[in-house]
């Protein structure tokens, strides 16, 4: 597996080795000895599944709060969408940072989002399926949202997002400048 860092540390970029034939391919897309033997020693619990049947459907900024706070790591299933995680750990110096990968079914990549940052994506070809592991379980009392168009963030999702497919949830969420800081960059060094 190729493994490349980002410039927002945790943050990781990491590719399955593929083997193929006129069948298809086999990936192993998560190994946890291997992993653990690049330092990455994560216990997933809960893998999702979903499907956006538009392009331009933006998901998140995403996050839960402790004791519920969850790493991610979220690959493409099928089609095309661009990955997102944002730096929300006070007194970070990447704080308010983003990064952004293409990920799709084709190239295999995955984005490894640690805790302490928020996650979104954005859609680039009809039906596409997002999967990704998570840490710890779903907790609806610690669900947060950060506005995917905050102009202090300044992500650039590759779409008019006057145009995008958004939840109520997602339309509605704040600026990271009124969310309440819950993630320390002190505490996670």
């Amino acid at each position: 597996m190729k493994i490349e860092t980002t410039k927002l540390d945790g943050v990781l970029l990491l590719t399955p080795d593929r083997f193929g034939d006129d069948r298809g391919f086999f990936s192993e897309s998560w190994n946890k000895r291997r992993m653990a033997e690049h330092g990455l020693e994560l216990d997933f619990v809960q893998d999702n599944h979903s499907l956006s049947s538009k392009v331009g459907t933006i998901r998140g900024l995403h996050y839960q709060t402790p004791p519920h706070a969850q790493a991610k790591l979220v690959r493409c299933g099928r089609g095309a969408l661009f990955d997102v995680a944002v730096d929300i750990r006070a007194g970070s110096p990447t704080f308010g940072q983003w990064v952004g990968a293409e990920l799709t079914a084709e190239n295999g990549c995955q984005l490894l989002v640690p805790v302490g940052f928020a996650h979104g994506f954005v859609t680039r070809t009809p039906d596409t399926e997002i999967v990704y592991k998570c840490t710890d379980y779903f907790a609806p009392d610690c669900d947060r949202a950060i506005a995917h168009n905050d102009p202090a963030l300044g992500i650039n999702w590759g779409v008019e997002t006057v145009s995008t497919t958004l939840s109520d949830k997602d339309a509605s969420a704040p600026l990271l400048a009124d969310i309440e800081p819950v993630f320390s960059w002190e505490d996670q060094k």
